[in-house]
């Protein structure tokens, strides 16, 4: 049997809580994945993979006008040098960069096949080839001149900026996209122009608001254009506080054609819409008859926008149709603004218009400073070397014999002529050919030129006034390389005001008119048969349930319903349930009590006038308009009290009025004892010992009173017929006609809301 070895426990295990260690490890995670990939930097707005591609290139000398290279060189050479992650990745980020539909001023000038928008995917990179533009180049400017820190690369063998010089102002010229942990950036392009015009003003004013800002920078400037169409008070709180969002429309015309035919022409659509994507949601709302104020449309994009859509007929109106399209589609789309950028480098934080420009022009101000530091020191350097050279010149013949003669001439000539190492170095590697009489001269102009430009420099190190003024200047040469004037820098994206229309026209606009016909169980159960149908005998409902109301109506129908609660509610035709099944219940589609219920429904017509009551016999006539809800809860027009409750609802039709309560007695009165309101508890139409109004009724005294008994036959009686009813409002009438249904009710209910 063999020995079973136990090892030993290693000395160095240390228990901690797990919640410490994961707090810990994932708050490590979260700051790397913040500062290290996601948040792009205030100073050159560029997150690590970005600037690691530029500087990676400007290392392989792809500067503009340089020929290009393969992007699988720029690739390869990034991800083994500076970024060691995913080739595709790198690639990815390469090719947006190259994008002029994506990046409003692109920093890569690529040659191949980089995509499109329409969405499509850019060639492999070992087809496509890049170089740096010209706005690449200013960011990088001075980036061997000491202007930023560097840090070591991944594994230490190399060097890496850790902020590009930034003399373009790439954070808000170009944007930035990013999901970090726990917080997000999202900025849009704006116009290079605009944001150099509002730095120059701010270095005049340092203390300047993000809303005076806003007289030089208007708001976003898309590369693919569109309409801003937000009001200019929400565009200057998105800027003042850092999150808000635009509102951003496709740019259209109306092209008109021969015989009073015209064409809608979308030219110009909202950013970071994949065009193939947009056509195909319009394919599918085409399909599902959800545009049908549209005859059909088609894509005839070339190299620009060109989207024709064409209507339904020539009255239709343009504006509501391309209303519909803004609601349904990418159209209109909505850009976030979220500057959450990290603050030199190393902070995440919200920021404000005025505090980006000021991070960025506070960076400038120090590359200046560190650039001219440098130079000073060149300078110096070179002036101690034209020292040693000017030496030589006015002691030539004894230069030279040092040199011949002596095995060691370095500490001979610094001990003779009191040089430094450095000037007796410069004298060692002068050329013969230099030995003449002329380069003294030129040594000492160059020496004049250099201690002038060395006084300048040191002036303006100790001056903050005169560094503005320099950091003033160098914007201004931006702004006019990017001037308003040249195709780049033109502004792309307009400002307008969306235009207001009638949402009940809109909604209408949108369905497709066909006839119905709206069926209303017992139970409050509702839905809607294709086509006008009489004949409801083959019409099914749930078990103890039976037709309570039915009606004609069409799809761009508007349902009116009266409860006993004296609410108004409205129902669009368009979205009841098929008469396949039973229906719905009608309480789905309004907000009503449990207790209430309604007492008629019937399509919309203005014009009309009600006569509606209660159950203690008050009531009035409301114009149908004022009758119309807007949302769910209805609209109260009847006003009652606890115990109380609406009772009846009929259209005036006539200029007399008949009442009738559960006591079976009735009362005709003239209808102008009765007022016209809104809203209100009315006035009493008939007086009440005990029980309360059933039913009320408008005829002509030409025509008559008529009824309806629940056999379906209609009785009608004349005016001297009615001679022992008729009285004045608030009487409290006599017995019914002999015949009068036992329902008291005279069964004749406003249009279209008869059971069958």
């Amino acid at each position: 049997m063999g020995k079973t070895l136990i090892p030993a426990e290693p000395s160095d295990i240390q228990e901690i809580q797990l919640r410490e260690a994961l707090e810990e490890r994932y708050l490590a995670y979260a700051l790397s994945t913040i500062t290290g990939r996601a948040l792009p930097d205030a100073r050159d707005g560029l997150k690590p993979v970005h600037r690691r591609i530029l500087y990676g290139m400007r290392l392989l000398r792809l500067d503009p006008g340089a020929a290009f290279k393969k992007s699988a060189k720029i690739v390869g050479d990034v991800m083994g040098t500076f970024h060691p992650h995913g080739d595709q990745a790198i690639y990815d980020a390469l090719v947006r960069l190259a994008q002029d539909f994506a990046s409003r001023y692109p920093l890569i000038d690529g040659q191949g096949n980089f995509g499109n928008i329409d969405g499509d995917n850019p060639a492999a990179y070992r087809y496509t080839e890049a170089r740096m533009t010209e706005v690449a180049r200013l960011l990088l400017e001075g980036i061997d001149e000491d202007a930023v820190d560097f840090r070591p690369n991944y594994d230490g063998q190399s060097t890496e900026p850790v902020v590009l010089p930034g003399a373009f102002p790439n954070l808000l010229a170009n944007g930035a996209q990013g999901i970090a942990v726990g917080m997000a950036t999202a900025i849009p392009p704006h116009n290079v122009h605009e944001i150099c015009d509002a730095a120059l003003f701010l270095i005049d004013n340092p203390n300047a608001r993000p809303k005076t800002l806003l007289k030089y920078i208007k708001g976003p400037d898309f590369p693919t254009g569109g309409i801003i169409v937000d009001k200019p008070d929400a565009i200057a709180e998105a800027y003042a506080t850092g999150r808000g969002s635009f509102r951003v429309r496709a740019k259209w015309t109306k092209e008109e054609g021969s015989r009073g035919t015209w064409q809608i022409v979308v030219t110009e659509i909202p950013w970071l819409v994949q065009k193939q994507r947009l056509i195909e949601r319009m394919a599918e709302l085409y399909n599902e008859k959800k545009l049908p104020l549209i005859d059909t449309f088609r894509d005839e994009s070339t190299e620009d926008v060109r989207i024709v859509i064409e209507p339904k007929s020539r009255t239709v109106d343009p504006g509501i149709l391309m209303e519909s399209l803004f609601k349904l589609t990418e159209l209109e789309s909505r850009i976030p603004l979220n500057m959450n950028v990290l603050s030199k480098g190393k902070v995440p934080k919200v920021m404000d218009l005025a505090e980006v420009l000021r991070e960025w022009l506070d960076h400038r101000r120090e590359v200046l400073i560190r650039r001219s530091r440098h130079r000073l020191s060149e300078i110096e350097h070179r002036l101690e070397v034209l020292g040693g050279l000017l030496v030589a010149y006015l002691n030539l013949d004894e230069v030279i014999r040092i040199i011949r003669t002596e095995d060691e001439p370095k500490p001979v000539l610094m001990k003779r002529f009191k040089i430094t190492d450095v000037q007796a170095d410069a004298i060692l590697n002068m050329r013969l050919r230099n030995l003449r009489k002329l380069e003294e001269m030129e040594i000492r102009r160059e020496d004049k030129d250099l201690r002038t430009e060395k006084s300048g420099i040191e002036k303006l190190l100790k001056s903050e006034p005169q560094q503005w003024e320099v950091v003033g200047g160098q914007i201004k040469e931006v702004r006019e390389k990017f001037s308003k004037k040249t195709p780049l820098g033109k502004r792309r994206t307009e400002f307008a005001e969306a235009p207001e229309h009638d949402e009940a026209a809109m909604e209408e606009a949108m369905v497709v008119r066909e006839p119905i016909t709206v069926v209303v169980s017992e139970k409050g159960w509702i839905r809607a048969l294709r086509g006008h149908q009489t004949d409801l005998s083959g019409v099914t409902f749930k078990t103890d349930d039976a037709l309570k109301f039915a009606f004609p109506a069409e799809t761009t129908s508007k349902i009116l319903a009266f409860a006993t609660n004296g609410r108004f509610y409205t129902l669009d035709a368009s979205k009841l349930p098929g008469g396949r099944g039973h229906g719905e219940p009608v309480r789905l589609f309004i907000d009503m009590e449990q207790n209430d219920d309604v007492i008629s429904l019937f399509p919309y017509h203005s014009g009309r006038k009600f006569i509606i009551a209660s159950t203690t016999g008050r009531g009035f006539i409301v114009p149908e308009a004022d009758c119309l809800a807007n949302t769910r809860k209805g609209k109260q027009v009847l006003n009652v009290k606890d115990g109380e409750k609406a009772a009846a609802i009929n259209t005036v039709e006539g200029e007399l009025v008949a009442s009738i309560g559960e006591n079976r007695k009735m009362v005709i009165f003239p209808i102008d004892q009765v007022p016209e309101m809104s809203r209100g508890a009315g006035v009493r139409l008939q007086r009440y010992k005990d029980g309360a109004l059933s039913d009320v009724t408008t005829f002509t005294a030409e025509a008559g009173l008529t009824w309806i008994d629940s056999a379906g036959r209609s009785f009608t009686m004349t005016l001297k017929e009615l001679a022992d009813w008729r009285g004045n409002r608030s009487d409290a009438g006599r017995l019914a006609p002999k015949g009068f249904p036992k329902s008291n009710h005279f069964g004749r209910l406003p249009e279209g809301k008869n059971g069958a």
